[in-house]
């Protein structure tokens, strides 16, 4: 009886094991720090949607903003790493520590918590503004912020955050003064310009093309190396003269601890995923092109950006938040 128990337990054992080595075999949920309707939502709700293509599970969107994408970040960094919870970021993942940092403040997050699993796509971001502020053209944004000194705004997907960056970067090139408006994420922030509580925002090609193409918001400069093909008549803060550059990048991670078998299968699927031909449609129809970097590669890529913004943090310095 002894003997026929222990066989029982070593089999259930053994079935237990082979249950839990099978991954995945239940839904999983992919984090995106912001509202709908930014960058991060737009890239990750057709990637979520491929990959369950790929893994036959559900990869349900679930959206976390706050604090510019800290508390999703956050969220994903202290997570379980199982494989169960994986994150679509932005470029302001790697700012936000840093900022921390400026005010004495323990960071939320640490970047050694995440784990790369690709690049999706990396966009420079386009100021715009709304089609009543009397300019066309940088030259005359800047006569005009001088002109009326502090009294122009902008809205922002929190301090420090993927938005906020580019436009200080902006201001302190140019000793500009203007008021920030932070909100949840890049769609709110749209939102404000549209509806006329804000003289301007930015925004990845993703997220503005749609109000560009229907002329409710008006293009004026971009933060790329080079003209984005989309837009081809608007001008870069470079080739004015400025070294200005900025990209808006959108990218997989999971906690760092996950097991190394479950990365490589979230990685193999979405090297799959972004070859899908529903994905690579819907991100064509809003401008972004795939810019696709497997896990290694993005880690670089991650890390010099890292590297690169850190240092802006540190020239730009402390921003309070405006009440």
């Amino acid at each position: 009886m002894k003997h026929g128990l222990a066989l029982l337990t070593l089999a259930l054992v053994t079935v237990s094991a082979n249950a839990q080595e099978v991954y995945p075999s239940r839904p999983i949920t992919m984090i995106v720090p912001f509202p709908p309707g930014g960058v991060a939502d737009i890239t990750g709700r057709p990637t979520a949607a491929a990959l369950e293509k790929i893994l036959k599970q559900p990869v349900t969107i679930a959206n976390r903003p706050g604090a510019g994408g800290k508390v999703g970040n956050a969220a994903v960094a202290n997570a379980k790493p199982d494989g169960y919870t994986i994150m679509m970021a932005l470029s302001s993942v790697s700012v936000l520590p840093e900022a921390d940092k400026l005010f004495d403040l323990k960071p939320a997050y640490t970047l050694d918590q995440l784990a790369p699993i690709a690049l999706i796509t990396a966009d420079p971001v386009i100021l715009v503004t709304h089609p009543s502020l009397p300019v066309k053209t940088l030259p005359e944004l800047v006569a005009l912020a001088r002109a009326k000194s502090g009294q122009l705004s902008f809205s922002t997907s929190g301090v420090y955050g993927a938005l906020h960056l580019p436009m200080e970067m902006f201001l302190h090139a140019f000793k500009l003064k203007m008021r920030a408006v932070h909100s949840t994420g890049g769609g709110p922030a749209i939102t404000m310009v549209l509806g006329g509580h804000v003289e301007m925002t930015v925004g990845g090609p993703a997220s503005i093309s749609a109000q560009i193409n229907a002329g409710k918001l008006r293009p004026i400069v971009s933060w790329g190396a080079k003209r984005h093909e989309a837009f081809p008549a608007v001008p870069t803060f470079k080739e004015l003269g400025h070294d200005v550059e900025y990209y808006i990048w959108a990218g997989m991670f999971a906690p760092k601890a996950t097991p190394d078998a479950v990365l490589k299968t979230l990685r193999d699927a979405t090297k799959k995923a972004v070859e899908d031909a529903d994905f690579r449609t819907t991100m064509a129809r809003v401008n972004s092109p795939v810019q696709y970097l497997d896990a290694p590669e993005f880690a670089r890529y991650w890390a010099a950006d890292a590297k690169r913004l850190g240092e802006v943090v540190k020239t730009i310095g402390k921003v309070e938040e405006q009440k």
